[in-house]
């Protein structure tokens, strides 16, 4: 197989995903998604024709959202017409999937330059939510809600907590180790590498910086914030009355109580973002005198238990690990979505890692998770501090909706 390079990474800020708040919720989509497109074409000066596909990701692909958004932000972009473009859904896991299918393509010989990335615009997705209907995975599929109930999210991540054992002190602390990691990070540069400004069609600029962190969180002032889905695991979905909590004890009867732990303060912030990534083969980055700045190790994607849904980062990180060769005590970082912070904790936990080598600039729980460009950020700023630290392998995986994790360990080129 051939060698998938990394030849560049970059990301927008994230916006604060509300409208009337957040400094780019008044913006289109794919004007983020251009916004990023753009900047990779220019700072390495990419002849855009030769672009074979830009993979994209989006979780919510409705209204504006909606459209092939791979395609129209690259056009958008002005790119050459020749650049075809996809977008597709993972859930959560839509940004580290198409880096994998990206390099995929690369490593089977099929094409040689390739862009992979995603938006999402919470903002967008929440402001024209329907607020009458209680939001299902299943989409309303009776004979799938029988075989896998599946929840509201932050009910499964209580009902994990529970379960776990993980009480409210831990996942309050991963929080505030978030706010504080990326605080430093923020205040060092650490992001600077990548970040790239959101002008407004006028010229102005819309965000140049973080919006979402709050370097002033206290342990304290976590512990006051009242736990959010207790509320919604009562919540009725059906004629019946059955509740968020009840699809869960359906496969989980012994959990009579849940141990209600995650509050805004420890779950991921609700922000709008996009971030891309260009992929190019030996061949072509020689012959183009593109710097390979990574390459793309081992790729994995992994199902778990759709009723817990956010149990299957770890066993997709074992099964990456398995692939590449690689051992835990190999990678020197690692970047695990905080979706909610019980995930990340667990995912420490089962597998051992020094707290030291995670999330070390912070995590969603600080910077927010802007859903289908969660997982391109996130490869981009593990490069970035591979770099930063003179290190060599880095593993990125998050849970995804439906009980899924994709993972890619990346190696930083020395």
């Amino acid at each position: 197989m051939s060698d998938a390079y990394i030849i560049d990474a970059c990301r927008t800020p994230r916006g604060i995903g509300k409208v009337g708040k957040g400094a780019l919720a008044h913006l289109h989509p794919q004007h983020l998604a251009r916004t990023v497109l753009g900047a990779l074409a220019e700072r390495n000066d990419v002849k855009t024709a030769d672009v074979e596909d830009v993979i994209w990701g989006t979780s919510s692909q409705r209204g504006a959202q909606g459209g092939d958004m791979g395609r129209m932000a690259a056009l958008d972009a002005g790119y050459d017409i020749k650049a075809s473009g996809v977008t597709l859904d993972r859930f959560c896991g839509s940004g580290i999937t198409t880096v994998n299918l990206a390099a995929a393509q690369i490593m089977s010989g099929m094409e040689d330059l390739v862009i992979a990335g995603g938006t999402e615009m919470m903002s967008y997705t929440s402001a024209t939510a329907d607020v009458k209907t209680p939001p299902m995975m299943d989409a309303g599929n009776l004979h799938l809600r029988k075989q896998h109930p599946q929840s509201q999210q932050g009910v499964c991540a209580d009902a994990i907590a529970t379960l776990e054992g993980i009480d409210r002190k831990a996942v309050d602390e991963l929080a505030l180790t978030s706010q504080q990691r990326a605080a430093k990070a923020i205040e060092e540069g650490r992001f600077s590498k990548s970040l790239v400004t959101v002008y407004n069609d006028d010229g102005s600029v819309a965000l140049d910086r973080e919006e979402f962190p709050r370097p002033t969180t206290t342990m304290e002032g976590l512990s006051n914030l009242k736990a959010t889905f207790e509320a919604w695991a009562g919540i009725p979905v059906d004629e019946q009355g059955t509740t968020y909590g009840d699809l869960i004890r359906q496969k989980y009867p012994q959990l009579e109580k849940f141990n209600h732990i995650h509050h805004a303060g420890n779950s991921s912030g609700v922000v709008d973002g996009a971030a891309a990534i260009l992929l190019a083969s030996k061949q072509y980055a020689d012959k183009n005198g593109l710097k390979p700045r990574a390459r793309i190790v081992a790729t994995a994607n992994m199902g778990d238990c759709p009723t817990l849904m956010l149990n299957a980062p770890v066993p997709a990180a074992r099964k990456v690990l398995e692939r590449a060769g690689l051992k835990v005590d190999d990678i020197d970082l690692w970047e695990i979505n905080e979706a909610f912070a019980v995930v990340a904790e667990k995912f420490i936990r089962d597998l051992k890692l020094d707290r030291d080598k995670v999330n070390v600039n912070g995590g969603a729980c600080a910077l927010g998770h802007p859903i289908g460009a969660t997982g391109s950020i996130l490869i981009g700023t593990v490069l970035d501090e591979l770099e930063r630290q003179d290190k060599r392998y880095g593993l990125v995986t998050m849970c995804a909706a439906g009980g899924m994790a994709p993972a890619v360990i990346i190696e930083r080129m020395q």
